[in-house]
């Protein structure tokens, strides 16, 4: 179960600051979720930013799960 939240968390952690990089650069168009989602027109940098608290989430529940 920690490998998985771990993995989860790595990928919330891209995919947030890939959403942050093509917001504030604009490069990077494409490679993100939040960019792919209509409904977050506009709300792009929230999103992003709220990904990546999911993903210290993610991280913190994953070193709670270790097994000592």
């Amino acid at each position: 179960m920690r490998r998985i939240l771990e993995l989860l968390g790595c990928v919330a952690l891209v995919q947030g600051a890939l959403g942050l990089v093509h917001e504030i650069t604009g490069r990077l168009h494409g490679w993100g979720l939040v960019q792919r989602l209509g409904f977050l027109d506009g709300y792009e940098i929230y999103a992003s930013v709220t990904i990546l608290v999911l993903a210290l989430a993610l991280f913190a529940a994953a070193e709670s799960r270790k097994s000592g």
